[in-house]
């Protein structure tokens, strides 16, 4: 932008200077050329902040009861509010949010504004900076000499507590901490937790741990098209749905696409590919645990920012060898959601926990921003290929087949890939008929950080698609 702006000013000068040579003494001419912009490129100089916008203005109103006073406007003998004296029913009107005082006052308590008991610990975590390779071996001794430092910990804490490493919300096939010997899957990939009396000292402790790593083998596919490459899919979560004449489908892809106008009684062909891409869940607090170990570290009181406190406490219980029924999961306020903390938040919430009872101290684990970004996944994008036809009538055109191939980037864990794909399937087709539908859909595994529910749950894909 400062680039544009200077080449737009001297445009301006030197027509000045050209115009008017001896208003300018001391400039010679010819001057030297300006540097050339495509037009395409000149917007980038101007600012919608500063740029004169149109007047607007907005009003809310609330609907009033349809025609007529109606039951929204009468106190019921039988509600709640009939019986307290002078109270008024509420159905209809608008009412203040329960939390919206709070909110507005930033008084609201989240995750990370809990007061921590005495002794509570930060934590950071250790993530694979490369992919591909053997994760060979960590080297501790560094992190622990870190001032603040109280522990590193990783997949043989574990071990040691009789845990269990694997987890996820339908197939285990993620783990808390990687372990030695195993290939990373991604960048972000969790291979330990430094603990720290401080945020900084954790965080120096973390970034002070060396990593060891192996050459990287085999295929690494990022992209949907890297993974239909090398046939990298979770093949469980591939389902097909087809009705009508099957002979018609098979024989889409094989007609050639129509050019050129249409008359009544062709049939008209189109195919393609559409794309969806990624969306970051963006809420207001990271994912953020409080971890409080209590009655001689038997018992787990986790504080957790999480839409799913039953897989936090599953998580939690399985990671640090803890009876499920020993661990109480609080979530008093969520601090946005949207998603991405149904299942993304058990890897870090597991991770305090694993540390706090290894070391029988309270532990706090808020991800900064950019770990969070990197490591808890996004809404999932697609890939659609598609071939349709239709018949062209006196009425307009009628829809007669279509084909679709649906593939979704899954991350590097299944997640919740498998139903997420599944409602893309039965929720594409939307309000349209085709007599003859077909429609494959499967989500790819990749190198990336395995991605998860978002609002729509796989829908917007399936239907933008159509």
């Amino acid at each position: 932008k400062f680039f544009l702006s200077i080449v737009e000013e001297l445009k301006k000068d030197v027509a000045a200077i050209e115009a008017s040579p001896s208003g300018f003494s001391g400039i010679s001419l010819p001057l030297p050329g300006i540097p050339e912009v495509d037009e395409s490129e000149l917007s980038g100089a101007t600012s919608f902040v500063s740029a004169e916008k149109p007047s607007v203005s907005g009003v809310q109103t609330y609907p009033a009861p349809k025609v007529a006073s109606g039951l929204e406007d009468k106190l019921l003998p039988n509600t709640d509010a009939a019986k307290i004296k002078g109270a008024e029913d509420s159905v209809g009107k608008p009412v203040t949010h329960q939390s919206g005082p709070l909110h507005c006052t930033g008084e609201a308590v989240y995750c990370d504004d809990i007061n921590a008991p005495s002794g509570t610990l930060h934590a950071s975590l250790i993530l694979a900076t490369e992919c591909g390779g053997i994760f060979e071996a960590i080297d501790k001794e560094a992190a622990l000499r870190t001032p603040g430092i109280v522990g590193v910990f990783g997949a043989e804490d574990i071990d040691i507590l009789g845990g269990e490493n694997k987890f996820g919300p339908i197939a285990k096939d993620e783990t808390v901490f990687l372990p030695i010997g195993e290939r990373i899957g991604y960048v972000g990939q969790v291979l330990g937790v430094a603990v720290g009396e401080t945020l900084d000292s954790a965080e120096a402790g973390a970034r002070a741990a060396t990593i060891k790593y192996g050459s990287p083998s085999g295929p690494i596919p990022v992209s949907i098209e890297d993974a239909i490459a090398c046939n990298s899919f979770y093949e469980a979560t591939r389902h097909t749905i087809a009705r009508g004449d099957k002979s018609a489908l098979e024989a889409l892809k094989e007609m050639k696409d129509t050019t050129g106008p249409a008359k009544v009684g062709d049939l008209v062909k189109v195919s393609g590919s559409f794309r969806n891409g990624a969306q970051e869940h963006f809420y207001l607090e990271t994912q953020s645990t409080l971890v409080i170990p209590t009655e001689g570290d038997t018992n787990l009181t986790v504080f957790s920012s999480t839409q799913a406190a039953s897989h936090t406490q599953e998580s939690c219980a399985s990671a640090t060898g803890t009876p499920q029924s020993k661990v109480v999961v609080r979530m008093k306020r969520m601090g946005g959601g949207f998603g991405g903390k149904e299942t993304r938040n058990c890897f870090a919430s597991s991770a305090a926990a694993v540390a706090a009872k290894r070391i029988n101290r309270p532990v706090l684990l808020t991800l900064p921003r950019n770990v969070d970004m990197l490591t808890t996944g996004h809404r999932h994008c697609f890939l659609s290929k598609y071939h349709a036809t239709a018949r062209i009538t006196e009425n307009g055109a009628k829809l007669e087949s279509v084909q679709l191939q649906l593939f979704s980037n899954g991350g590097w864990g299944m997640d919740l890939s498998g139903p997420i794909v599944d409602r893309a399937i039965l929720h594409s087709d939307g309000v349209y008929y085709f007599p003859n539908f077909g429609i494959e859909g499967v989500a790819c595994k990749t190198a990336q950080a395995p991605h998860t529910a978002y609002r729509g749950f796989g829908g917007p894909q399936g239907i933008a698609a159509f």
